[in-house]
């Protein structure tokens, strides 16, 4: 009777609902948090010996975040050269890269590794705040305190990715005036992206980086800026779909034409579609760049001062990223939207 109780009750436990550590500030706090600053007898964190002001097991916020993430989703990795495999916002390793400049003379004119993407303050794992930028740039978020908790709540939120929305972050050093994006990811624990599984991003993504780099969103006044954040039209989404290298510019067709290194918003988007956009659909900051950090200069998805993009790393030494249509004649993926290749049509 007692073995089929203890059955009875373990089929309950697994059936129960599980709830993930950061579920609405509802999982167990002493994962990030300590209340004496000690555990069995020692200090938690030998580099604050009078406590941390937030009661963390760490120095600071990111250096507690990167503790756990970099061992479920590799989010950081050790070697710039060899790093962890892709889930969607990029590594922040590259920002531990002495030059990422592939362009014309990079050897002798290295672009250092804060130029990789978003400088995190946690100095328990090399990285420090942007060394360059003092500012979000087109903005005004202090470089020297941005952090994992800058964009996420680690709290927990029913937001994709725990984006904050709406309201103050960091104790009121930002406010967001923009809601957070609505989008689907991968697993954090397994698998990498590829043109099948990949995030599927389904709008306002654009929107909620400017609540830190606004200025790059005034298309207004004269200025010359990118759109983001804007549909993209029937010619842009026909050049989109069709392109499918350089060596096939006219060869693709809607339903399969969707390539990860170039995503954009659409509502109807998932994490295994495979189809191009419709002329409803917007181009955004994600379509370009990647959220966390690349090894290329300002987070780029591809490298946008080489010409091949099998030149990537060859000046610089660093990371090449890979060419998603394998081909040595592959030209920049601006043209995916902007087709500016004809004629170059034959591999070497």
């Amino acid at each position: 009777m007692k073995k089929v109780l203890f059955i009875l009750a373990a089929l309950i436990i697994i059936a129960a609902p599980t709830m993930a550590f950061h579920d609405e500030g509802v999982a167990h706090c002493n994962g990030c948090h300590t209340m004496h600053n000690s555990q069995d007898g020692a200090l938690v964190d030998a580099d604050s010996p009078l406590g941390n002001a937030y009661l963390l097991t760490d120095a600071d916020p990111s250096d507690v975040c990167i503790a756990c993430h970099d061992h479920i989703e590799h989010t950081l990795g050790t070697d710039p050269l060899a790093p962890p495999a892709l889930k969607g916002a990029g590594n922040f390793v590259y920002l531990l890269e002495d030059n990422l400049n592939d362009g014309h003379n990079g050897a002798l004119n290295p672009i250092g590794g804060d130029a990789a993407g978003h400088n995190l303050a946690a100095p328990g794992h090399g990285i420090a705040p942007d060394a360059t930028l003092t500012s979000a740039p087109g903005g005004t978020f202090p470089a020297s305190v941005l952090g994992c908790t800058s964009c996420h709540d680690p709290h927990g939120n029913a937001n994709f990715r725990f984006l904050y929305g709406i309201g103050g972050v960091q104790d009121g050093l930002a406010t967001f005036t923009n809601p957070a994006p609505d989008a689907e990811g991968l697993s954090m624990f397994f698998g990498s992206e590829s043109q099948t599984s990949h995030t599927a991003y389904q709008g306002g993504m654009s929107a909620w980086c400017a609540n830190c780099h606004g200025d790059f969103h005034q298309e207004a006044g004269g200025r010359l800026e990118h759109p983001s954040g804007s549909t993209i039209g029937g010619s842009v989404a026909n050049t989109y779909n069709l392109y499918n290298g350089t060596i096939d510019q006219l060869g693709g067709v809607q339903a399969t034409a969707y390539l990860a290194e170039v995503p954009f918003d659409d509502a109807a988007n998932t994490t295994a579609g495979t189809a191009g956009p419709t002329a409803g659909s917007q181009v955004m900051c994600l379509t370009c760049h990647r959220a966390h950090a690349t090894s290329a200069p300002d987070a780029g998805r591809w490298d946008f001062s080489v010409t091949f993009l099998h030149e990537d790393g060859l000046e610089s030494g660093s990371y090449a990223i890979p060419d998603p249509y394998a081909n040595l004649n592959q030209r920049s993926l601006c043209n995916k939207c902007h087709n500016k290749d004809a004629g170059d049509v034959n591999p070497f």
